[in-house]
């Protein structure tokens, strides 16, 4: 138990909560969402007969949690759109990874071992969003925990509900 104590893991943890998710954990997890988009069957011949129909699928798989979260709480959807650092890195992802000469940026995130790496990013930008769902919630119901539960839930696996409607 001393040996716990003197670890101080609560103040690692604490460290750890106050890393800024933007630009590195947030690019790690645009990238993975756009890779995911450009194995779905037909996305590449749609990006180039229609970037724009292509980037907008692309913001959709990036933000597609922060939409369907405004639109559980009755906030306007386009909200998240407004932060325009992270629509224009994410713009400049999907645009490497569908534009790039010889594919080049899209072969280098796909070799496993780096791939790896960002779907690790990709999980600390997931239990962020979770976290920031229920804070969001608290917000607006101050004594609903399902709702609280169930926005998170949403923030956190929206794309895998989208997903299902396909």
């Amino acid at each position: 138990m001393d040996l716990i104590s003197s670890l101080s893991l609560g103040e690692l943890a604490l460290s750890f909560s106050r890393v800024p998710l933007f630009p590195v954990f947030d690019l790690s997890y645009f990238i993975v969402s756009i890779i995911y988009l450009k194995y779905e069957p037909g996305s590449v011949e749609l990006s180039r007969r229609h970037p724009v129909a292509s980037w907008l699928c692309a913001m959709l798989h990036c933000f597609g949690s922060y939409i369907l979260a405004d639109l559980l709480l009755g906030e306007p959807i386009i909200d998240y759109f407004s932060n325009s650092s992270s629509i224009l890195l994410a713009s400049g992802v999907w645009y490497l990874i569908f534009f790039c000469p010889l594919d080049l940026f899209y072969k280098c995130v796909c070799f496993l071992p780096v791939k790896l790496i960002f779907v690790a990013m990709k999980e600390v930008v997931r239990v962020r969003k979770i976290a920031v769902g229920i804070h969001h919630a608290h917000h607006h119901y101050h004594h609903g925990w399902f709702i609280m539960i169930a926005t998170g839930w949403v923030k956190a696996a929206s794309r895998r509900l989208e997903a299902r409607d396909q």
